[in-house]
Order: C-alpha cells, then sequence, then structure tokens
C-alpha cells in the first residue's frame, strides 16, 4: 500500500505542469476595447488607429511597420477584462512608437499572436491562459 501510494505521487510529480495550461485564443471587439474610459484617458485623439483595411487618408510619409507583443497578469480575472488590458497596453505601445517616429497615425492594425498574423477590422485576438493572457499587434506609422 505504502509503495503504490508512493509510486502514484512521484507519476503526479513527473506530469509537466504545461497540461493543465489554458491557451485559449479568442477574437474580441476592437470597439468595446477602445470604448472604455481607460483607453480613451490613455489613447488620446493626437493619434489615429486604423484596423484591418479602414479606410484612412493618403500617407504623406511613412515611417515603418512596427510590433508590440505583450502580456498581463490573467490571473482572477475573466478573459475579456485581461484582454481588453492587454490590448489597451499593445495601443498604448503603437501610440508612443507613432509619437516617438513623428507620425500622427497608425494604420492597417493586424493582430500577430504566436506570428499568426490576422487582419480585421473589427476584432483582434488575445490569447488567454490560466494566469497569463498576451496580445500582438502589428502596424505601419504614417503622418496623413
Amino acid at each position: 500500500m505504502k509503495n503504490t501510494l508512493a509510486a502514484i505521487t512521484l507519476a503526479l510529480c513527473l506530469i509537466p505542469a504545461t497540461s493543465f495550461a489554458r491557451d485559449d485564443i479568442g477574437n474580441y471587439s476592437v470597439t468595446d476595447a477602445l470604448s472604455t474610459e481607460q483607453a480613451n484617458n490613455k489613447l488620446g485623439t493626437d493619434i489615429s488607429f486604423y484596423f484591418g483595411d479602414q479606410v484612412y487618408g493618403e500617407p504623406q510619409q511613412q515611417f515603418g511597420e512596427f510590433s508590440t507583443s505583450k502580456k498581463t497578469n490573467a490571473f482572477n480575472k475573466s478573459d475579456l477584462e485581461a484582454c481588453h488590458w492587454v490590448f489597451l497596453s499593445a495601443m498604448i505601445t503603437l501610440k508612443e512608437r507613432a509619437i516617438r517616429e513623428g507620425g500622427n497615425a497608425v494604420i492597417e492594425i493586424k493582430s500577430n499572436y504566436k506570428n499568426n498574423l490576422t487582419s480585421s477590422n473589427d476584432t483582434f485576438q488575445c490569447g488567454a491562459g490560466t494566469f497569463v493572457a498576451g496580445v500582438a499587434l502589428t502596424g505601419k506609422v504614417v503622418k496623413l
């Protein structure tokens, strides 16, 4: 009995913790994430953002394509809450890059979660796990 219990305990200890990990990739509304008071306060109106193939004016100057990959603590948060939070963090990074480069817009913003490039006018991808949520975005900084 003692040997059986010891063998079971040892077997459970050898199972990797990653087998219990969760990494659900979901699509979340850009409009919902950007319409929060926090998003309005952090992003302001100095930089314009265009997702997917949304229409924008002819760029006067192009500064390059830039990427951001952000993670946040998702423990004790809903997937929606964690994904909105980390999306805002990624958007702040794109805003800061646009300002640093001298642009006033980020165009053709796409999700790039786990190097899977997806384009949408309406949604972004977020990977939500038990402890961490992540968003990766790429976009072109321009002056319109």
